[in-house]
Order: structure tokens, then sequence, then C-alpha cells
């Protein structure tokens, strides 16, 4: 081994520095021509791939090279992803004319050759299979040596040559462009700005890449889970009309979600609710569209649950548990459920793109009570989904707000669906549009359906709380006194965003409360209806029309409020807010109902949201409550406001006890804002003085920008009281220099599996790789 490294080290660097030129490549291994890797898990390249090489791809490689914003696409997280390799193209570009063409892994091309077609390069060698070619034609491989060859300066913080913005210009190099770009940028060997890995694990990689590179899939599941997943095939693909468009709809919701079977023991396999144009019993045939609703031109579709065989990504895991109790809900809800449906609704845009139409059949009450059962996965979707970053999504967001639902006997009502109907056209969202629109007429135009609709569901709302009447807290929702979906707390952190079950830390600035209607358009808008790979125009839209679902969740719980106080919060909500959203609906949204609550003290925002704490008490999930944090952690909920500005996003913290046991907690930084009704001006509406944090037990959030680790309760009380000492980048430096773990410390690596180590036993099924693209260098 260590004769054939010697080799190879000296084939690569040539002259201390340089690689082999491009037109050498050629000329010594051939033309590239793509190779067929993929082998069964049972011989001997396969069981090496998966016992060797893919957890050492997944602890040290995925963590950055996972989701749609990987640099360069290059999605290790999958045998597919490794053997597509990487593309110049951008996924995120908000500024594109012209939507893209889709590179959905396993959906836009199926083989390698398909891939190549599309503008992807491998990272593995595809010239001539001999040991040398293998090592010496491999962009994988040659990143690895250049780690090697120059790896990280010995300096707490590193300097300008790194580039961490998530931004920053992408080389994407093929091996023919490698031996200068190795040149130019000697720091840019992988990982990327972390420590390089160890000596065992590049000669594993090593091995695998000069033996052929040759990859295999995990294992199928057992007998057991392929039982059920002929079962719930078997429900979702029922002949009837009834059936099918019932199918439609939960698949339109559940496409995202990581499909599991919980009573086949911890060891889950996952699946994907899939389209397909073979039927159960036959190979998966995707139907590839753009958007789940979209015309599938096969003249059956059949619903069908796919292995995912990818590594699980916490940023992107949606787990969602069936068994017969859930099999027996949806029955209930869409079978028993008393409608006929004489004819399947088109796939047509403006009526596919439109829940409101496309499924008129389905009593509204089945599809609210179908969206609440699982009402953090379908939030979830608006987070999790292809939108891995999005701070212009985002920003239509506050950093921390409760999330209630109106219980199906108000929001549900035979009246309510009458006036769903009556206004379906008004109820369009823009992807109707598709992936090619022009912003601002088409704003004008969804504007005017918007308060089209707004002035029915008002007129109707004065009809249905007159004097007050039921506009109390017994409008929540109340999980049916067991279902802990019925309150949320969503958690923005700039360009990402966490969504809990329970209401969470401090009293919020804001709170929405969701009724149908909103809650199935932003699902349609954020999840069914949104294209990561559209233009300018169709994201731009797509982040105004949101404006106006926002304030219509703010209207529905400021409805709660004394009507002088409505106006008072809401003003305080939209300081120094252009006159634009916050009176855009004036004269349209004339709710005049008083609240049927009664008050009792001067702070009635604070003793409204005491009260609907109280009412949701028995099904608040306890998992998050920031008052479990011991002391002296806890104190870091009062941090003075210096040094919560100087906080990243989202923080880990762990707390050593005993030899192999931690502690986990999670500091959240909220930024504060004026206002959050402009689009491009963001830092301009800041109000740093309000910035607050919040540290919960566990893990919140996917992207740790630091890492904290403490070895004893000593440090546990130095830590917490030198945070609260903070009061400049200088000052957090040296508190980093004394408990964090940097990306540049040596033993970073060892330090990140302990950190998915516990992140695993606290999550459990929720658990997935964190990534690092956020990791901050300070």
């Amino acid at each position: 081994m260590r004769k054939t490294l010697t080799t190879v080290f000296g084939l690569i660097l040539l002259s201390g520095c340089a690689y082999l030129g491009a037109a050498h490549y050629d000329e010594l291994f051939g033309e590239e021509q793509p190779r067929e890797r993929v082998v069964a898990a049972s011989t001997l390249e396969g069981a090496e791939f998966l016992s060797d090489v893919k957890p050492i791809l997944d602890t040290r490689c995925v963590v950055c090279h996972g989701c749609y914003d990987a640099p360069c696409q290059l999605k290790l997280s999958s045998v597919e992803g490794i053997d597509r390799g990487l593309s110049k193209e951008r996924v995120y570009d908000g500024t594109r004319l012209l939507a893209q063409e889709p590179s959905r892994l396993l959906f836009d091309a199926t083989t390698t050759a398909q891939w190549r077609e599309k503008g992807f390069t491998p990272v593995l060698n595809e010239r001539v299979q001999t040991e040398e070619a293998n090592l010496a034609g491999s962009v994988l491989y040659n990143s690895l040596v250049l780690k090697q060859s120059s790896p990280l300066p010995k300096q707490a913080i590193l300097g300008d040559e790194f580039d961490f913005s998530l931004d920053r210009e992408q080389t994407c190099t093929t091996m023919n462009e490698f031996d200068s770009f190795a040149k130019d940028n000697p720091h840019s060997g992988m990982p990327y700005g972390l420590p390089g890995i160890s000596s065992e694990e590049f000669q594993h990689l090593a091995k695998w890449l000069r033996k052929g590179g040759y990859l295999a899939h995990i294992e199928p599941p057992e007998k057991g889970v392929l039982k059920q997943v002929e079962r719930w095939e078997a429900f979702l693909n029922q002949d009837g009309l009834k059936h099918q468009l019932a199918a439609r709809y939960i698949y339109e919701h559940w496409y995202l979600a990581h499909i599991y079977f919980p009573e086949h023991g911890d060891k889950h396999s996952y699946f994907k609710l899939v389209r397909s144009s073979t039927p159960p019993g036959e190979e998966i045939k995707h139907i590839s569209t753009r958007r789940p609703y979209e015309d599938p031109k096969v003249e059956r579709v059949y619903y069908r649950l796919m292995h995912d065989r990818s590594t699980i990504l916490a940023k992107t895991h949606l787990p969602l548990a069936l068994n017969d109790e859930k099999l027996a809900r949806l029955h209930s809800q869409f079978i028993e459920a008393d409608y006929q449906v004489n004819k399947l609704p088109s796939y047509k845009p403006e009526v596919a793109s439109n829940p409101f139409k496309a499924f008129a059949a389905i009593p509204v009450n089945s599809r609210y009570q179908f969206m609440l059962d699982e009402a953090e996965l379908i939030i979830m979707g608006f987070i999790k989904g292809p939108v891995c970053r999005g701070q212009i999504a985002l920003n239509v967001i506050n950093d921390q707000f409760w999330v209630g639902f109106a219980k199906p006997e108000m929001a549900a009502t035979p009246k309510v669906g009458e006036m769903l109907l009556q206004h379906e056209d008004a109820l369009a969202l823009p992807a109707e549009e598709e992936s090619n629109a022009l912003p601002i007429s088409s704003w004008v135009k969804y504007s005017k359906r918007q308060n089209k609709y707004l002035s029915a569901k008002v007129a109707l709302a004065n009809k249905m709380f007159e004097n007050g009447q039921h506009l109390t807290t017994d409008l929540l929702w109340q999980g049916d006194g067991h279902n802990q979906n019925a309150a949320l707390t969503v958690f923005r952190h700039f360009d990402s965003a966490t969504v809990v079950k329970g209401w969470i830390g401090q009293q919020p600035k804001t709170a929405w409360i969701l009724d149908y209607a909103l809650f199935e358009r932003i699902h349609y808008l954020l999840v069914a209806g949104f294209d990561v790979y559209g233009n300018i125009g169709h994201q731009l839209l797509t982040r105004l029309y949101m404006d106006f679902l926002r304030l219509e969740g703010e209207a529905n719980y400021l409805a709660l409020l004394p009507e002088a106080k409505r106006k008072e919060v809401k003003a305080q909500w939209y300081r120094k807010s252009p006159p634009s959203l916050t009176s855009f609906f004036e004269d349209e949204l004339s709710f005049s109902q008083p609240t049927g609550i009664e008050f009792k003290t001067a702070d009635q925002q604070s003793e409204l949201y005491n009260m609907l704490k109280e009412k949701l008490k028995p099904i608040l999930s306890p998992r998050y409550d920031y008052t479990k944090v011991p002391e002296p952690l806890a104190q870091i909920n009062d941090l003075p406001v210096k040094a919560i500005n100087l906080l990243p996003q989202i923080s880990f913290v762990l707390v050593k006890e005993g030899d192999e046991q931690h502690k986990a907690y999670t500091l959240i930084h909220h930024n504060a804002h004026y206002n959050i009704s402009s689009l491009l001006n963001e830092e301009g509406q800041r109000a740093y003085d309000e910035d607050t944090v919040t540290i919960v037990p566990g893990f919140v959030g996917d992207y740790p920008e630091a890492i904290w680790y403490l070895h004893n309760e000593q440090q546990v009380a130095a830590f917490a009281a030198g945070l609260a000492k903070v009061t400049d980048e200088s000052a957090y430096r040296d508190l980093k220099s004394e408990f964090a773990i940097r990306r540049t410390h040596p033993q970073f690596w060892q330090y990140s599996d302990i950190l998915h180590r516990v992140a695993k036993e606290y999550r459990g099924v929720e658990f997935g790789l964190f990534d690092y693209n956020r990791l901050e260098n300070r």
C-alpha cells in the first residue's frame, strides 16, 4: 500500500505542486467514457464500499455535499450523486431571467451518460481503468491529495484566501482543469476549510478509488417492511374515482416526507411517495415533472413507495410514521366521508395549481383534518423542501413566532366551504404562471384576487363572530386532546429555518393562527407550487405573495385582541414601514367585531399569550422547554444585547457528563426587525437593540454555526459568565479560543463524531447529519 501511494504521489505531485496537464490525460489514459460502477452489496467491492468507504463519505464529505446547495451540485449522499459528479450550473440563482432545466437525482436523468449530456462532469475516473489512471484521473482523489499536500494553516481563524460565503464563486473543476486550479488555489483541498481526513481514512478512500471506485446500494428493506409497502400501495392505487382523487391529494402533501413503519424496530427504512407510470408489483418508472401536480402525460398515475437509499440529512429529513391507525384515519377522512367524484380534475395549470378547484369534491373538513394531523410535517415542507437556502424567501417571516390553528368546527364549516367554492378563482396562486413569471404585473393581478377573497372572508367572519361570539381561545384547535401538532414554533435563522412542536421560548413578537384556506395556500405557494429552478420573476412573485399570507395569519391572531389593541400591536410590528403592505388591505380588512375575551391587565398581548398557552397546555410539547435549562446556562436567556448581537444564528453546546455522556443545548439568536415588509433592504430594517436569545435543551436547527464543548461544571459556569461579558468581536473570539470547537480545531472531526452521536440520542427517528456549510470562521 505504501509503495503504491508513493508512486501515485510521485505521479500527481510533479515538481512538488503541478498535476498532470490536460492534454496528458487523453494521451496517457484515453478519453473519458461513462462507466458502470454499481455492484451488488454482496460482492467484495460492494461490501467494502458499504463498510469502509460510505461511512467516511457520510461523516466527512456529505456534511457539506448533501443538498441542492452542495457546492457544484456534488451530492455525495447517494450512489447516484457520486456517479453523477459535479456541475458548473448553480441551482440557486436569484437573477436568472428564464427558468433552468431541473437536475434532480433519479428524476431528470437516470444514467451516467444522460448526466454527461446535461453538463455534469465526473469526480471518479472515467478513462482507462487502471490503478494508476483511477487515481490520477479522479477529481475526488486529487482534491483529497491537495488537502494532504497543503493542510490548513496552523491558525485559529483562516485568512481571506478562504471564502465561506454561500454565494461564493464556484470553480467546479474538471480533471482537465485541475492542474491550474491546484496551482492557483492550494488551500482548496477537500474537505474545504476544515482539517483533512485522517491517514487511515485517506488510505481507505485511496484503496477504493484505485480499485475503480465501485459503488453499492444499502441493503433492501426487510420482508415485514415490504409487506407494509404492498399494503399501503394497494390502498393508494384503488380504481374508484374517489380513491384516485384522495390518493392525488395525499401525494401532493406527502411527497417530501421520509415515510417509515415504526413497528419494525429502531433501524428504519425510509420511503418516498412518488408518481409512477407502473402499478404496484412492477418496477417504479418515475413520472418526472417540475411540480407534483403537473400533467403526468400517462393514462393512469400510480402512487408508489420508493425506498430512499441516500444518506439521511437533517436539513431534508421529514419523517412520517405510517401504521394501522394512520391507515384507518385516512380511510375515514377520504373514503368513508360522504361525497361523490364523477370526474377527476384536469392537470391544466390553472386547475392543478389551485387545490380549491382540483379537490373541490373532497369535503373541506376532510382536507383540513388531514393537514392538521401532521401540521408540523406540512409546515416542515415549507422549510426543508428544495429551499435548502433562502434568505430572500425567508425574510418574509419573523425570527420566532408561534403558530396555532383554528379548530375545524369554525374553519371548515359548510358556510366556509361554500365561500371557498364561490371564490376559488380568487384563491388562485402564482404557481399557475409556472416557472417563468413577470413579477410586477403578476403581483398586481394576484393582489387584486387576494383582496377579493379577503373581502368575502371578512364579511363571513363578521357574521360568524358577531358581537364577539365564539371569538375566544375556544377558537383554537386543541389537538383533539392529544395531538401535539396543535401548537408549533417557527424559528428563522436568517437563510434557513426550523419548525418544532410546542410554543417555545420567551413570548414572541408575533403569532399566526392558520385556518384551512390559509394553511392550504401556504403549502401550494411554498412547497407544491415552488420551483427552485424557476426564474427571478417566479421566485420574486412567490416571496411577494407570501406577504399577503403572513398578514392574513397575523390578522387571525390579532382578532382575539381588543379592537384598539389590534391597531397598536400591528403598528408596533410594522414600525418604519413604507406605506405598502401594512395599509394595502385597510379598506378590505374591515373586520369589526369585538373580541369575546375579557382582559384584566394593561399588557393585553402578553395576557393573551398566557391564556393561549394555558388553553393548549395539555398538548404543548415539553421537548424544547427553555425553562428546563439548568443554571447557570439558563442565564443565557437574559444576555446583554451587545453579547446577543455577536452570536451566530445557531450555536450547539455540548456539556460532558462522565466518560461518554453529554447534555446538549441550542442557542438560538433571534434577529429583531422594525418590520419585515422590505424585500431587498433587510439590513435597513434590523432593530439590533431588540435582539433576543433563547437556549433550549437538545438540538434546534440543522446548520450549526458555532459548536461549544464544555468539559465540566466549572467550564459551564465560566462559559455562561464569559458570554455575558462579551462586548465586541475580540472578546467573542477569545471566548471561542477557550471553549469552542472551531472549524480549524485539530480534532474537529473527532468532536464532529461526538456531536452526531449525541444528536442521534436526542433526535431518534428525526436524526440526520448536520450541514457544515454555515460554520463560522471566527
